[in-house]
Protein backbone atom coordinates (compact mmCIF):
# COMPACT_ATOMS: atom_id res chain seq x y z
CA UNK A 1 0.00 0.00 0.00
CA UNK A 2 2.79 2.41 0.83
CA UNK A 3 4.49 1.91 -2.56
CA UNK A 4 1.23 2.77 -4.34
CA UNK A 5 0.93 6.00 -2.41
CA UNK A 6 4.51 6.95 -3.29
CA UNK A 7 3.86 6.03 -6.94
CA UNK A 8 0.71 8.18 -7.08
CA UNK A 9 2.50 11.11 -5.45
CA UNK A 10 5.35 10.86 -7.98
CA UNK A 11 2.92 10.71 -10.91
CA UNK A 12 0.96 13.70 -9.60
CA UNK A 13 4.22 15.62 -9.10
CA UNK A 14 5.32 14.89 -12.68
CA UNK A 15 1.97 15.99 -14.12
CA UNK A 16 1.94 19.18 -12.04
CA UNK A 17 5.56 19.92 -12.98
CA UNK A 18 4.75 19.56 -16.71
CA UNK A 19 1.76 21.87 -16.39
CA UNK A 20 3.85 24.40 -14.47
CA UNK A 21 6.60 24.27 -17.13
CA UNK A 22 3.99 24.82 -19.86
CA UNK A 23 2.43 27.73 -17.95
CA UNK A 24 5.85 29.28 -17.34
CA UNK A 25 6.66 28.99 -21.06
CA UNK A 26 3.36 30.66 -21.98
CA UNK A 27 4.03 33.50 -19.51
CA UNK A 28 7.53 34.06 -20.89
CA UNK A 29 6.19 34.19 -24.45
CA UNK A 30 3.48 36.64 -23.39
CA UNK A 31 6.03 38.89 -21.63
CA UNK A 32 8.33 38.77 -24.68
CA UNK A 33 5.41 39.69 -26.95
CA UNK A 34 4.53 42.58 -24.64
CA UNK A 35 8.01 44.11 -24.46
CA UNK A 36 8.39 43.78 -28.22
CA UNK A 37 5.03 45.52 -28.74
CA UNK A 38 6.03 48.37 -26.44
CA UNK A 39 9.36 48.76 -28.28
CA UNK A 40 7.55 48.76 -31.65
CA UNK A 41 5.23 51.49 -30.42
CA UNK A 42 7.98 53.55 -28.81
CA UNK A 43 10.84 53.22 -31.33
CA UNK A 44 9.22 52.14 -34.61
CA UNK A 45 7.58 49.11 -36.17
CA UNK A 46 9.81 46.04 -36.27
CA UNK A 47 12.28 47.34 -33.67
CA UNK A 48 11.02 45.10 -30.84
CA UNK A 49 12.09 41.82 -32.43
CA UNK A 50 15.55 43.22 -33.26
CA UNK A 51 16.12 44.83 -29.87
CA UNK A 52 14.75 41.97 -27.75
CA UNK A 53 15.81 38.64 -29.26
CA UNK A 54 14.82 35.21 -27.95
CA UNK A 55 17.65 35.10 -25.41
CA UNK A 56 16.56 38.08 -23.30
CA UNK A 57 15.92 37.74 -19.59
CA UNK A 58 12.94 39.62 -18.19
CA UNK A 59 13.00 40.61 -14.51
CA UNK A 60 9.89 41.59 -12.59
CA UNK A 61 9.34 44.03 -9.73
CA UNK A 62 9.13 42.24 -6.38
CA UNK A 63 6.47 44.66 -5.17
CA UNK A 64 4.14 44.90 -8.16
CA UNK A 65 4.98 41.81 -10.23
CA UNK A 66 5.22 43.96 -13.37
CA UNK A 67 8.01 43.84 -15.95
CA UNK A 68 10.88 46.02 -14.74
CA UNK A 69 14.19 45.17 -16.48
CA UNK A 70 15.24 43.46 -19.71
CA UNK A 71 18.71 41.88 -19.87
CA UNK A 72 20.66 40.14 -22.60
CA UNK A 73 23.30 38.08 -20.88
CA UNK A 74 24.67 40.30 -18.12
CA UNK A 75 23.90 43.59 -19.89
CA UNK A 76 20.76 45.57 -19.08
CA UNK A 77 19.13 46.67 -22.32
CA UNK A 78 16.18 48.59 -20.95
CA UNK A 79 14.11 49.47 -17.92
CA UNK A 80 10.34 49.67 -18.17
CA UNK A 81 9.21 52.84 -16.46
CA UNK A 82 6.30 52.21 -14.06
CA UNK A 83 4.85 55.69 -14.64
CA UNK A 84 4.06 55.33 -18.34
CA UNK A 85 4.94 51.72 -19.25
CA UNK A 86 7.59 52.77 -21.78
CA UNK A 87 11.29 51.91 -21.88
CA UNK A 88 14.35 53.81 -20.73
CA UNK A 89 17.28 52.50 -22.74
CA UNK A 90 20.71 51.74 -21.37
CA UNK A 91 23.83 52.44 -23.42
CA UNK A 92 23.96 48.72 -24.29
CA UNK A 93 20.34 48.88 -25.49
CA UNK A 94 21.09 51.99 -27.55
CA UNK A 95 24.08 50.32 -29.20
CA UNK A 96 22.00 47.25 -29.99
CA UNK A 97 19.32 49.50 -31.46
CA UNK A 98 21.86 51.26 -33.69
CA UNK A 99 23.52 48.00 -34.83
CA UNK A 100 20.43 45.89 -35.48
CA UNK A 101 17.85 48.13 -37.05
CA UNK A 102 17.44 50.97 -39.44
CA UNK A 103 13.73 51.05 -38.62
CA UNK A 104 14.09 53.02 -35.39
CA UNK A 105 12.93 56.62 -35.28
CA UNK A 106 14.56 57.82 -32.09
CA UNK A 107 17.94 59.22 -33.14
CA UNK A 108 19.41 62.67 -32.60
CA UNK A 109 22.73 63.39 -34.33
CA UNK A 110 25.01 66.08 -32.93
CA UNK A 111 28.14 67.86 -34.14
CA UNK A 112 31.41 66.03 -33.57
CA UNK A 113 32.97 68.97 -31.72
CA UNK A 114 30.53 68.57 -28.78
CA UNK A 115 30.54 64.77 -28.72
CA UNK A 116 33.03 64.51 -25.82
CA UNK A 117 30.87 66.79 -23.65
CA UNK A 118 27.75 64.73 -24.40
CA UNK A 119 29.58 61.42 -23.86
CA UNK A 120 30.42 62.71 -20.37
CA UNK A 121 26.69 63.16 -19.69
CA UNK A 122 26.13 66.77 -20.72
CA UNK A 123 22.79 67.81 -22.19
CA UNK A 124 22.33 68.33 -25.94
CA UNK A 125 21.57 71.92 -26.96
CA UNK A 126 19.44 72.71 -30.01
CA UNK A 127 22.32 74.59 -31.65
CA UNK A 128 24.38 71.36 -31.71
CA UNK A 129 21.77 69.17 -33.42
CA UNK A 130 22.76 68.20 -36.97
CA UNK A 131 19.98 65.70 -37.73
CA UNK A 132 16.94 64.38 -35.90
CA UNK A 133 14.39 61.75 -36.90
CA UNK A 134 11.08 63.26 -37.98
CA UNK A 135 9.00 61.25 -35.49
CA UNK A 136 10.78 62.51 -32.35
CA UNK A 137 8.39 64.29 -29.96
CA UNK A 138 9.06 66.06 -26.69
CA UNK A 139 9.53 63.56 -23.81
CA UNK A 140 10.43 60.69 -26.18
CA UNK A 141 13.32 58.39 -25.34
CA UNK A 142 16.16 59.17 -27.78
CA UNK A 143 19.63 57.91 -28.66
CA UNK A 144 22.22 60.63 -29.21
CA UNK A 145 24.85 59.88 -31.88
CA UNK A 146 27.81 61.70 -33.35
CA UNK A 147 28.13 62.38 -37.09
CA UNK A 148 29.88 59.03 -37.60
CA UNK A 149 26.85 57.22 -36.13
CA UNK A 150 28.49 56.18 -32.83
CA UNK A 151 26.30 56.18 -29.72
CA UNK A 152 27.17 58.98 -27.30
CA UNK A 153 24.29 59.01 -24.81
CA UNK A 154 20.67 58.18 -24.07
CA UNK A 155 18.07 60.59 -22.74
CA UNK A 156 14.70 62.26 -23.16
CA UNK A 157 13.88 64.80 -25.83
CA UNK A 158 12.97 68.19 -24.41
CA UNK A 159 11.83 69.43 -27.83
CA UNK A 160 10.11 67.92 -30.86
CA UNK A 161 12.07 67.29 -34.06
CA UNK A 162 10.69 70.46 -35.67
CA UNK A 163 11.65 72.53 -32.64
CA UNK A 164 15.16 71.04 -32.56
CA UNK A 165 15.66 72.10 -36.18
CA UNK A 166 14.19 75.57 -35.70
CA UNK A 167 15.62 76.62 -32.33
CA UNK A 168 19.19 77.80 -31.89
CA UNK A 169 19.07 78.07 -28.10
CA UNK A 170 17.94 75.82 -25.28
CA UNK A 171 18.20 72.18 -24.28
CA UNK A 172 17.06 69.74 -26.96
CA UNK A 173 17.80 66.48 -25.08
CA UNK A 174 18.13 65.93 -21.34
CA UNK A 175 20.86 63.28 -21.23
CA UNK A 176 20.34 60.56 -18.65
CA UNK A 177 23.60 58.69 -19.25
CA UNK A 178 26.61 59.22 -21.47
CA UNK A 179 28.94 56.46 -22.66
CA UNK A 180 31.73 57.65 -20.34
CA UNK A 181 29.52 56.99 -17.29
CA UNK A 182 28.69 53.45 -18.42
CA UNK A 183 31.97 51.73 -17.51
Amino acid sequence: MCTWVVFIIVVVFIVVEKQYAYLRCVLVEEALRRIRSVADYQFGKGVGAKLFSEGVKILYSRNTGRIRYVYLGSERLATMRPTDGLFSLSIAGARRLVQNTSLANCFVTVRDDVSRFIADGGDVFAAHVVRVDDDVRAKDEVVVRDEKGEVLAVGRAALSSEEMRAFKKGVAVKVRRGIKGES
